[in-house]
């Protein structure tokens, strides 16, 4: 190890550590060229390919850069519509209709392909290169929802001829589609404040309808990293780097590679965010359709979305460093200049999704999140792997999941994303907020969840 790692949990947390290969994956990073003191696990730590999900690790500018810290799924991330609706009027009946009519319009599951792609193939060199701007110019949203959006929902320095002809073929068709595994479309009910001055400036209160979207780059950004793994782990060898597992396959940031898998990244970065826009904008047709009313008389807007698994440019101390997050999410206090103007007096939004029978978190970091590089936990994180949480039976998935609808209509498709495979997101958000690092906000319980079954 070149520097030290550090990790953020509380007693009941801790045990979990040595159930999974997370604590080797932080030593390896942390033995990586240029990486800055400290390496980070966040409280949803658990096992990834190299970097373990729940890392954030930064790098100087003459170190290196790993696909393998960013992950499979790009940009993966979660955005946060508000309304104002109120949960008491929407029954059973009513939340059933409203995600069959969101399934209508966004298809759910592995290799699914969009119903816009007569529009997003030709807009698809566009949305790579410039991100949300590119599907809102095609009619998906208001310009206004880019103030929402971390980086403005666009990362400079995209660039298509980084990109294989296989990744874009699979990105051209898979624009507005929301994928499989622990993805989702969440309609929720606002059931806790806790600082009633920063929910006012969010928009958010007690009782009210929100809906979350969990989504990333699809096979686009998939493709990438596979790309780029195999392309990273020749280059170490070329450049001399001692790599200790292929997950954390790295280049030098300067080197022909290291700066085309950057180019090929903030690609998929913008595919992402683009993504999901474009959901948003069918969900938000799918309320219309179901209410009869229209998206300004439900008071939709976009509250934040934000980034989980991504490499960045940001200063630190005055310095400049390549932060990689993954499965981890940026939370700028209040003042910080890289807040979004609207944010700027409070914070900008971070937001912490829990498993789909369990709360999800709004929170606000803090001056303190300094010591993360202004990181904080993106989930409750996995306790179970998917082969462990098969096991899990009808019973006791039903039991889980209370009275939360779902739109899977075999639980055997979705057990390995039941609660019982989460970690108690309570706990893991209780641990940065008693640290000071972050300040809760807001509690989002479920009410309807839109799965994509694998």
């Amino acid at each position: 190890m070149r520097v030290d790692a550090v990790i953020y949990v509380n007693d009941t947390l801790k045990e979990l550590l040595y159930e999974d290969q997370s604590l080797k994956q932080l030593v390896n990073a942390a033995s990586l060229p240029g990486v800055v003191e400290p390496v980070i696990g966040m409280p949803d730590i658990h096992e990834g390919f190299g970097l373990p999900i729940g890392g954030v690790m930064a790098i100087e500018e003459k170190g290196v850069i790993s696909a393998g810290a960013v992950g499979y799924d790009i940009n993966c991330g979660v955005r946060l519509l508000k309304t104002n609706l109120e949960a008491e009027y929407f029954n059973k009946e009513l939340l059933y209709e409203l995600i069959e009519r969101i399934e209508y319009y966004i298809p759910t599951g592995i290799g699914k392909k969009g119903r816009h792609k007569g529009i997003t193939r030709l807009i698809f060199d566009d949305v790579v290169h410039n991100g949300v701007e590119a599907v809102i110019k095609a009619g998906f949203g208001e310009k206004s929802d880019l103030h929402y959006i971390e980086e403005g929902g666009k990362l400079s320095g995209a660039d298509i001829s980084a990109v294989s002809e296989e990744a874009q073929e699979r990105g051209e068709e898979q624009l507005g589609t929301l994928g499989g595994g622990n993805h989702f479309i969440e309609i929720q009910r606002v059931d806790s404040i806790f600082d009633v001055k920063l929910a006012e400036q969010f928009g958010l209160f007690k009782g009210q309808i929100t809906v979350m979207i969990h989504t990333g780059s699809r096979g686009f950004g998939h493709q990438i990293a596979t790309d780029y793994t195999k392309i990273l782990w020749e280059a170490a060898k070329k450049y001399g780097i001692d790599v200790p597992e292929k997950g954390l396959a790295a280049a030098p940031i300067d080197s022909k590679e290291g700066r085309a898998y950057y180019k090929a990244m903030a690609a998929a970065v913008n595919f992402a965010f683009s993504n999901r826009q474009i959901i948003m904008y069918d969900v938000i047709k799918s309320f219309e359709d179901v209410l009869k009313k229209s998206s300004d008389s439900m008071g939709f807007q976009l509250v934040y979305d934000v980034a989980h698994n991504i490499a960045k440019w940001e200063n630190h101390g005055g310095k400049k460093f390549l932060v990689h997050r993954k499965g981890a999410t940026r939370a700028l206090p209040a003042g910080h200049p890289q807040n979004p103007s609207f944010y700027k007096e409070s914070g900008h939004p971070a937001l912490i999704a829990g498993s789909m029978g369990t709360g999800s978190y709004v929170v606000v970091g803090t001056e303190k999140a300094a010591e993360t590089f202004y990181s904080v936990n993106h989930g409750a994180g996995r306790r179970l792997s998917r082969n462990k949480a098969k096991k899990i039976t009808k019973e006791e998935f039903e039991k889980a999941m209370g009275d939360v609808m779902y739109n899977v209509r075999s639980y055997k498709d979705i057990v390995d994303e039941s609660p019982l495979a989460y970690k108690d997101v309570e706990e893991v958000v209780s641990v940065l907020s008693e640290r000071g690092i972050t300040i809760p906000v807001a509690r989002l319980t479920p009410l309807a969840v839109v799965k994509g079954a694998d």
